[in-house]
């Protein structure tokens, strides 16, 4: 109904547009078609109010629709309509919280009591807000490129017993990715349960014949909301961009790389690769598990059964506390951008960050500001040049907030870097799928895993300082002397930075 409403809307826009303002038809049907065109502008300006966004954000929408005929409304539909009430989502949202009550029963520890005060708020807000527990048995591993990662999710494929679990937002099927299809299809005959997910935009690029031979031998696809729905389906939007593996409840994989030969640094046009991976073992393999678990029940309407797949726990809990945060449109669209508000917030001494998309919103822009003001040592590290020419220069606009509060800014620049990753007070990071944009934050199906006091978070902090050797920090007075083109498209790019 809500996508026949929206068409309908277009057509008579575009036809009373045209009526109103090019045809030559007598004056009482051009008064009467722009009465109409006028009145489907003001229905949806006043909807849009209705919303109580933040004021500018309706003074630009309003604009939009109203100055650019037609072509706002589309880019509305498209772009506008993204701060959803959750109705899209709403069976993915029951599902969420029926396998997160199966799934988490993590044992409790008096290790996380021993965290301090700004670490138990911020686990107690995932909790609150995710309904994932704090674990305090598990292990976790760094991987810090794909070198070290897809050999260690291929020996761990090969050693699977039971099942594996997968879900990616770019799976290709090129030289890494036939190896693993490989592996899947090799399991799946020797009759292993497999499944996968795979986003239908990100893994675009694989081939239909190549799904087909993967569920000939047995391997279960499912497909994150397919585009075959026609442009009108407001759905496009909202991408899963999570990545996850979880084999036999033993072992799960979780990060920043994708399955593609560009992660291996195999593509010469984009050149070395540099990211960041995590391994998992013991409980908060069940809480990767869970999510994978409510994302196969919202695409297949199978509904798993957890207890089927048992988790095998850490003995010990000398590995600190591991969290795992799922967010998306499907629960509190904004969890990803409190938690990193408040961890940004709660930095005493340092504060860290690795990202390749830094599109910052007002919140987390106020606090990096506070932070400095507190003596924080707020380091930024981004790549020096960018995937897409809007993220690149969209990022560099914030630039001159940033120098002029004290930030560092670096340039990596041993290749295209694509890390997420927040570090403070060298005590305790979050690492995973969530960028520092609007796109990660409000739209996308990300999942990130939170350590505190890990041995992790000190091969993270080691990591951070070796890329540092290999960026260039970037000089205020320099900066400031840049060209008026580059600041033309610095302006021009932000301009997009609601929807990047």
């Amino acid at each position: 109904m809500r996508q026949n409403r929206q068409i309908l809307f277009i057509i008579l826009l575009i036809v009373t547009f045209y009526l109103a303002f090019f045809s030559e038809e007598t004056f009482v049907i051009r008064t009467l078609a722009f009465a109409i065109y006028f009145l489907i502008v003001m229905s949806v300006s006043y909807g849009l109010m209705l919303e109580n966004r933040s004021p500018y954000k309706t003074l630009l929408w309003i604009y939009a629709i109203l100055f650019l005929p037609i072509i706002g409304y589309l880019f509305f539909i498209y772009s506008g309509q993204l701060q959803v009430r959750g109705h899209l989502f709403q069976k993915k949202r029951e599902d969420n919280y029926k396998y997160l009550k199966q799934n988490t029963k993590n044992i409790p520890s008096d290790c996380w009591h021993q965290l301090g005060n700004h670490e138990q708020f911020i686990s107690h807000v995932i909790e609150k807000e995710t309904h994932f527990p704090a674990s305090c048995f598990s292990e976790t591993s760094v991987l810090k490129d794909g070198q070290e990662t897809f050999p260690a999710i291929k020996e761990s494929l090969m050693q699977a017993k039971e099942y594996i679990h997968m879900e990616y937002y770019t799976f290709r099927d090129d030289e890494i990715g036939q190896d693993i299809i490989n592996l899947l299809i090799e399991k799946s005959e020797q009759g292993l349960e497999v499944k996968v997910i795979y986003d239908a935009v990100g893994s675009m690029k694989m081939s239909g014949k190549m799904i087909r031979k993967m569920e000939t031998a047995g391997v279960q696809m499912a497909c994150f909301l397919p585009i075959k729905h026609g442009f009108f389906n407001q759905k496009i939007n909202f991408r899963n961009h999570r990545k996850i593996i979880v084999v036999d409840g033993v072992t799960g994989f979780v990060g920043g790389l994708n399955i593609g030969d560009e992660y291996l640094s195999r593509d010469p046009s984009i050149g070395f690769w540099r990211d960041t991976h995590l391994m998992v073992k013991g409980e908060a393999v069940g809480s990767l598990h869970a999510v994978f678990f409510t994302d196969w029940s919202y695409l297949t309407n199978q509904s798993l059964d957890p207890d089927q797949y048992p988790v095998t726990k850490s003995p010990s809990s000398d590995d600190g506390c591991v969290q795992v945060v799922a967010s998306g449109p499907n629960a509190n669209q904004g969890i990803m951008s409190e938690l990193y508000f408040n961890m940004i917030a709660s930095a005493e001494h340092s504060l860290w960050i690795a990202t390749p998309y830094f599109v910052p919103n007002k919140d987390i822009r106020t606090a990096l500001s506070l932070a400095v003001k507190k003596g924080v040592d707020v380091k930024l590290m981004v790549p020096e040049v960018g995937d897409g020419f809007l993220t690149q220069y969209a990022t560099r606009s914030y630039f001159d907030e940033l120098l002029d509060k004290g930030i560092e800014v670096h340039l990596y620049h041993k290749g295209f870097m694509h890390q997420k990753i927040m570090i403070v007070d060298g005590e305790f990071a979050s690492i995973g799928t969530a960028n520092v944009d609007f796109r990660s934050l409000n739209l996308n199906f990300e999942v990130n895993v939170f350590l505190f006091h890990s041995p992790s978070v000190t091969s993270l902090i080691e990591n951070y300082k070796a890329d540092i050797k290999h960026s260039r920090k970037v000089d205020p007075k320099t900066y400031y002397k840049r060209g008026l083109l580059i600041q033309s498209k610095e302006s021009f790019a932000r301009l997009f930075s609601p929807v990047l």
